[in-house]
């Protein structure tokens, strides 16, 4: 599984850049608002940071302006993937980009029948957002679930399941148990993924041991 930070702050993607557990970047028009930047220097800046994918959302809702923006998206640098949303005009555009090899990641998918659409269009990516599904009571994961049996079933889907909206380890580690592609996860989520009571209680208690004994590597 390649695990993508969900996020605009340069300094966080630098910070668990450096680890060289970092696949890839994601980011929308929200969290680049967090940033309150200019949005293609944003961009280019986390591309030159990180060798993986960049995900770099279109502001345009119809197909001519998605189409447009997603070729000015693709010329920022080679690793970015343009980002349209799960609409009929996205996948259009989608189909589109796709022609051209430019590479698309289809995004705000609640249904597995949209899954199936975004694969149909090629895109490189499809992202259903399991957090969103279960703020309205729906299990997040069943849709995880369902995508990844429907995508196995055929082998002209090219489409990799990018899960998003992950809010904690259970999110991830459920997406990885089913065989989802990608987890795009929050800084602080990510840096949850480590912590665990026994790990931190065993490192004390082999501390603490080590130091009795009085010795020295080096």
């Amino acid at each position: 599984m390649q695990f993508f930070i969900d996020t605009a702050d340069i300094a966080a993607i630098k910070e668990l850049n450096e680890t060289g557990l970092i696949d890839g970047v994601t980011t929308n028009p929200s969290l680049i608002a967090k940033s309150g930047r200019n949005f293609l220097e944003v961009i280019g800046e986390i591309c030159a940071v990180v060798k993986g994918p960049v995900s770099a959302e279109v502001a345009a809702t119809d197909v001519d302006g998605m189409i447009k923006e997603g070729k000015r998206l693709h010329l920022i640098a080679n690793n970015v993937v343009v980002k349209l949303p799960l609409t009929w005009d996205g996948l259009k555009a989608c189909r589109a980009l796709t022609a051209e090899n430019i590479k698309v990641n289809v995004t705000l998918c609640f249904s597995a029948s949209q899954a199936i659409l975004a694969a149909k269009a090629g895109a490189t990516y499809v992202s259903p957002f399991v957090g969103r599904l279960d703020d309205i009571g729906v299990d997040g994961m069943d849709l995880i679930q369902d995508i990844c049996t429907i995508y196995k079933n055929y082998s002209d889907f090219k489409t990799k399941i990018l899960v998003a909206s992950i809010r904690n380890p259970v999110h991830l580690v459920r997406a990885a148990l089913m065989g989802a592609h990608v987890a795009t996860i929050p800084p602080n989520v990510a840096k949850q993924l480590v912590n665990h009571p026994l790990t931190d209680k065993g490192v004390e208690t082999f501390i603490k041991d080590w130091q009795s004994t009085g010795q020295k590597i080096l």
